[in-house]
């Protein structure tokens, strides 16, 4: 008896487990709305039955009793008629139809009762299938809000461990590696610019110094000083001069009357 009872235990154990993973929130509480439905019909038609008893019991109740009161009528005509066994005929019929009345009496009082709690359950079931059916709509949602996040944590944990959110780390650092290289050319590019305008400053600083120094040694310039310091331009020669010399060059002749004797040649 003993095997027995643990291999029964264990079997609900496993069916319990079975049934509540296969539980689905949504399902179970919408089959439940409709349980209740379905027992406020069965309730309502419970309801009806009970005041359609009723209405047919006060209508029995008010029969008898409107018989009871005919067979009293009726003794007191056969009374002063003088017919006393006819008085008492009727008096006969009226016990048996005012038990009838107090019998219907009792079992109409029970039937208010009872169709008085009916209706009492009814709203009361109205009630809380009311207030199932908004429960059922805010555990829902609640649920379904649940399941999207799950999903939602399970496909960021994925991403956590998984090779798409490593991709995005060494993408990361790839476009930091190309920025950093990028912010060290710009560097480069406008530290070389400095220096060739560092350059040319400090050239342009030394001709002027240059300058400066002849203007002191020579005082106010001459024509005879600017011939005599060095590095000082001569005046060039003019056009005639330019020309006299070219005709006074004997290689120049020479080359002239080549080129006049190659031209009669031809």
């Amino acid at each position: 008896m003993g095997l027995f009872d643990r291999v029964s235990r264990v079997v609900r154990a496993n069916l319990n487990d079975v049934v509540s993973k296969a539980e689905d929130p949504e399902k179970i509480l919408e089959q439940t709305v409709i349980d209740m439905q379905e027992d406020l019909v069965q309730l309502r038609q419970a309801v009806a039955s009970a005041i359609a008893s009723q209405k047919r019991s006060q209508q029995q109740y008010n029969q008898a009793q409107t018989e009871a009161n005919n067979w009293q009528q009726r003794a007191q005509l056969a009374l002063q008629k003088g017919d006393e066994n006819l008085a008492r005929e009727a008096l006969v019929r009226k016990k048996t139809n005012s038990e009838t009345a107090a019998s219907l009496k009792t079992q109409l009082d029970q039937q208010v009762t009872m169709v008085d709690t009916l209706k009492r359950n009814l709203i009361a079931l109205e009630g809380k299938i009311s207030e199932a059916k908004t429960k059922k709509d805010m555990l829902k949602a609640r649920a379904s809000a649940a399941k999207a996040n799950e999903q939602l944590q399970n496909t960021v944990g994925r991403l956590g461990t998984g090779s798409a959110m490593g991709a995005f780390e060494r993408m990361e650092d790839k476009v930091l590696q190309m920025e950093a290289r990028s912010q060290a050319s710009a560097e480069l590019a406008g530290a070389d610019l400095e220096s060739q305008f560092a350059l040319l400053e400090s050239g342009n600083g030394v001709d002027d110094e240059l300058a400066a120094m002849k203007a002191q040694l020579l005082g106010p310039a001459t024509p005879q000083t600017q011939a005599q310091l060095p590095g000082t331009a001569t005046a060039a020669p003019t056009t005639a001069q330019a020309s006299a010399t070219a005709a006074a060059d004997p290689a120049v002749d020479a080359e002239l009357e080549d080129l006049k004797t190659k031209l009669d040649q031809l």
